[in-house]
């Protein structure tokens, strides 16, 4: 299959072939973040059903360690905002991974002569040789 193209489009597929890696890398990325992301804001709900005066503990490893209820809202909330900007910078790099995989393919379709009759396959001659 890739034995006969040309080496310009043997690049460009490799190209492809790591971007969409990249691609699911970073939506596993983003998939465990917007996990986590859900998981600490529901803790960080459930504190308001919890009184101030409440014996807390967090887990620390293997260990529940006593905590203050001041401290674990903080530390919760801190952990909420701080997934917040992670999953938004892991859907901007999606985004750009995208759009890089999609330019590629365009690129390559057109050193391919068109073949995915993707729009207008206008070039002035598709390569050199």
């Amino acid at each position: 299959m890739q034995g006969n193209l040309p080496p310009e489009a043997q690049e460009k597929l490799e190209e492809l072939q790591d971007l969409q890696q990249t691609a699911q890398q970073v939506a596993a990325q983003k998939q465990q973040a917007e996990t986590e992301l859900q998981e600490s804001q529901t803790a960080l709900d459930e504190l308001d059903d919890i009184d101030e005066d409440s014996t807390m503990y967090r887990e620390v490893g293997e260990l529940l360690v006593k905590t203050e209820f001041d401290e674990a809202q903080d530390d919760l909330e801190e952990k909420v905002n701080s997934l917040e900007v992670r999953v938004e910078t892991l859907e901007k790099q999606e985004q750009r991974v995208q759009e890089q995989f999609e330019e590629l393919q365009s690129e390559l379709q057109q050193m391919l002569g068109g073949a995915g009759g993707a729009g207008p396959a206008g070039g002035p001659g598709a390569g050199g040789a």
